[in-house]
């Protein structure tokens, strides 16, 4: 079969050399995704291969490249090789472009074989716990994972992984409009206006550098502190201390939980998961494989509402299940972010087993009006989940703290000793 050969500019010319992987990364018109589908169609026509598309969330085929990579085949006049379907693109010689989310699909993907290439589009919101799942997944000999993503905070997973400690065998190369020689006019001219009137924003929008702190970011006053304090690092758990845990709540959207030991008046983060689509005894399973002794699990007042399939609240299931279980006293959700900003003094993470929590706190922040102008009500999104459960936390600390000690008692109680030690459900 006759080779296909299409041009792409320069900066990008090693996405045809041999690396394990290939990470590129800047700002908008920089010609990142355009370029990698010209290159993948080209080397899936060429010979087979099959590629795998993905990124942190794709909650159907609209939200991957497949239309990238149609548009790509159209202009190459190839739709006599490939075949366009509505959840995958193939070739006639074999080669198979597949689509998937890694935070929905971590068995499907765990299942995956034989993948060449996987490219990551948005790489920038791929958490740590994605990038365990998926890096091992694909395991062919020869095989690439290919990262194209505007970079957000340096202290992202992915820019921390991949930019700031680059891997062994890969190429990294920041990008920006000015590799791109097919630059649309229109563009220009709204870079040009945006670099006139916020050199800030060009230079994160356009220029592809990282921001400081994200505009009207909730916490990242607190997060600062706590960085320069030295509270986000290593945790260690004392087994000879209770974890409490605090959920939030969700199918469609992320369940959340921070793990919580509550020692000398600190509160010490010593872990954080998440996930989706699970039944509640998923969440039961995992905190007991985690192997730590608990003291009480914290659920947020939906969890007293009865399921119309099982005719049972979360609530009466955990009990059912062994579990000690308190719901977060119900305030508003103004009154539970001061509840975590007064606390946050005492809260210590591990930068480790919290790293997706904090990324997620990280990108917690305010959303905007209809002028343009941030409102009180924090946006909703994939960071909110991780934000709300730690809320919870906050606030069955501090209504725990008002009942034992008042309303105008400072001394930080200890939360949660217990007389002797007990199995894993606290019980």
């Amino acid at each position: 079969m006759a080779e296909v050969k299409a041009a792409f500019p320069r900066a990008f010319r090693p996405l045809l050399d041999p690396h394990r992987y290939k990470v590129f990364y800047g700002g908008r018109g920089s010609g990142k995704s355009w370029s990698f589908a010209t290159v993948l169609i080209s080397l899936a026509a060429n010979a087979p291969r099959r590629i795998l598309c993905t990124r942190e969330t794709m909650s159907s085929i609209r939200d991957s490249v497949h239309q990238l990579l149609s548009d790509r085949i159209h202009s190459f006049g190839l739709d006599s090789q490939f075949t366009i379907e509505k959840s995958s693109i193939r070739h006639r010689n074999g080669s198979e472009f597949i689509f998937a989310g890694l935070r929905h699909n971590v068995a499907q993907i765990r299942s995956l074989e034989g993948i060449d290439i996987c490219w990551c589009e948005e790489a920038a919101n791929i958490t740590s716990a994605s990038w365990e799942v998926l890096i091992p997944t694909v395991r062919k000999d020869g095989s690439e994972i290919w990262l194209s993503f505007n970079p957000v905070l340096e202290t992202d997973a992915t820019y921390e992984r991949f930019v700031k400690s680059q891997p062994a065998n890969s190429v990294v190369r920041h990008v920006s409009l000015t590799d791109n020689p097919w630059f649309p006019e229109e563009l220009k001219r709204e870079a040009a206006e945006l670099k006139e009137r916020d050199p800030d924003a060009w230079a994160h929008v356009y220029g592809g550098q990282c921001r400081h702190t994200l505009d009207g970011a909730i916490y990242a006053r607190e997060l600062r502190q706590a960085q320069e304090d030295d509270r986000i690092g290593p945790v260690h758990y004392d087994p000879s201390k209770p974890v409490s845990v605090y959920f939030d709540l969700g199918w469609a959207d992320n369940t959340s939980i921070w793990f919580a030991q509550h020692i000398a008046g600190e509160c010490r983060l010593i872990d954080f998961c998440q996930d989706s689509q699970r039944p509640f005894a998923h969440y039961v399973q995992l905190l007991q494989n985690r192997g730590y002794v608990y003291q009480t699990m914290w659920l947020p007042h939906d969890a007293e509402a009865k399921s119309l399939g099982t005719g049972r609240s979360i609530e009466e299931m955990a009990r059912a299940a062994g579990w000690r279980v308190r719901i977060v006293p119900k305030l508003s959700v103004e009154d539970g972010i001061n509840a975590v900003r007064t606390l946050f003094p005492t809260m210590w993470f591990d930068a480790t087993r919290c790293a997706d929590g904090v990324q997620a706190l990280r990108h917690y922040r305010y959303d905007v009006d209809d002028n343009g102008q941030f409102s009180r009500r924090p946006l909703h999104d994939n960071a909110s989940h991780a934000a709300d459960s730690l809320r919870y936390c906050a606030v069955a600390l501090t209504e725990q703290r008002r009942a034992t000690y008042g309303q105008a008692a400072t001394p930080p109680p200890k939360f949660y000793e217990r007389p002797q030690a007990t199995k894993w459900m606290g019980i």
